[in-house]
């Protein structure tokens, strides 16, 4: 890739000109890399509930057009800006929306993973160098000319083009030898479902589960729960189709709110004798969080918060209710520390231990990227994987 350094690059991508509008994939220029920047060659992405939230505009705050959306891929490194030492030309990598610095203090804690510096920030679109982006029109969205314009990052990632640059801090080196298609989905869902399971509510062997949604994030809560050893795993959602997918991620039992006569949380206790012992949280409804509180095991109840809530709504619990000894707790990616984690996350999910390929549903070309965002709608796909590019391992 030496002929593309220090190069301005042409390349394709889908563009996301404003809320609910089709993404339109058109020419765009890449600049290279600056000081502690990786410019990735994207080969494969997917597509997150949190990607179609932002393209519909929910969080009228968030939103900034024309914009490059998608943080679940993996790529080739094509070339790194000065300063980068633990990625170089042809590594393999994924992007991480929540990145590691390795430096500040929160990143030198074990306690927390949210760098102080690259931390997940749905509010930031340029880039921590410069206030700048490295993205900008080649044409207008309907392909005639036009000044150039520049286009918006996306959670320190933007995945949907053929080539991204993304601050260091959020690039993972990975084993050579994996399988890229599965490993996109470290980028996110699966990564934020496991780490809420292992390192968040640390589910412990013999214990009792419950799980309030299962798309990705939910049913990766569940194979986490699985892999750990759980005794019993209450699947809960509305869409009763997704209940034969959550048998594979090892879902025991299946509670469709709509065939109940009482609330959800009365119908786990009975089925536990008092509740479970973690309940997590993964729709984005205050509603739903409260049936998570309630479902758990008064005294050490443990109910962890996945979803992202774009409701300004505050927490449906009266204080008084934490005197019997539940408790209540975000988790942000997973817990994982990127850099220092995801490593070796990776190396587990390619033993089996997490099982990555059923979590692929769909596979499409890029060209049908609006497709993939449809399918998703409509509860269709789990995770509809997009080929961006075509590259052959040395």
């Amino acid at each position: 890739m030496a002929e593309t350094q220090g190069k301005v690059i042409t390349c394709r991508a889908a563009v996301a000109w404003g809320p609910k509008e089709p993404l339109v994939i058109q020419e765009i220029c890449v600049d290279p890399p600056q000081e502690m920047e990786v410019r990735v060659k994207i080969l494969y992405t997917s597509i997150c509930h949190t990607d179609l939230g932002t393209w519909t505009g929910v969080n009228e705050a968030e939103r900034a057009f024309p914009r490059i959306l998608g943080h679940e891929a993996v790529g080739v490194v094509e070339s790194v800006g000065e300063g980068v030492k633990d990625v170089k030309e042809g590594d393999y990598v994924i992007p991480t929306f929540n990145g590691e610095c390795g430096e500040c203090r929160v990143c030198k804690k074990e306690v927390s993973n949210l760098c102080e510096r690259y931390k997940v920030d749905p509010m930031k679109r340029l880039m921590v160098n410069d206030g700048g982006t490295r993205f900008s029109t080649t044409t207008n969205k309907d392909g005639g000319s036009s000044q150039s314009q520049r286009i918006y990052h996306f959670l320190n990632t933007s995945t949907f083009t053929e080539y991204t640059v993304l601050d260091s801090a959020c690039v993972v080196k990975i084993d050579p030898n994996a399988p890229l298609k599965q490993m996109s989905l470290l980028s996110c869902g699966v990564s934020t479902g496991v780490g809420a399971a292992w390192n968040t509510a640390k589910v412990k062997e013999g214990t009792t589960t419950a799980v309030f949604g299962l798309g990705s994030v939910g049913l990766a809560v569940a194979e986490g729960a699985r892999a750990r050893g759980a005794s019993r795993i209450i699947g809960v959602d509305a869409n009763a189709s997704k209940f034969e997918k959550g048998k594979v991620m090892g879902v025991t039992d299946f509670i469709n709110p709509k065939d109940l006569t009482k609330p959800v949380h009365e119908r786990i206790r009975e089925l536990t004798r008092g509740g479970v012992d973690y309940s997590f949280e993964c729709t984005g409804n205050v509603d739903v969080l409260r049936e998570a509180f309630l479902s758990t095991h008064a005294g050490w109840g443990s109910t962890v918060l996945v979803g992202i809530y774009a409701t300004p709504r505050t927490l449906p619990l009266h204080p008084m209710e934490l005197f019997d000894g539940r408790k209540v707790t975000g988790s942000v990616f997973g817990g994982f520390k990127p850099k220092s984690q995801l490593p070796s996350f990776a190396q587990q999910c390619m033993k089996g231990v997490v099982k990555l390929e059923p979590f692929i549903t769909n596979e499409l070309p890029f060209e049908k990227i609006n497709d993939a965002f449809q399918l998703l709608r409509d509860g269709k796909s789990l995770r509809c994987l997009l080929q961006i590019a075509k590259f052959l391992k040395k």
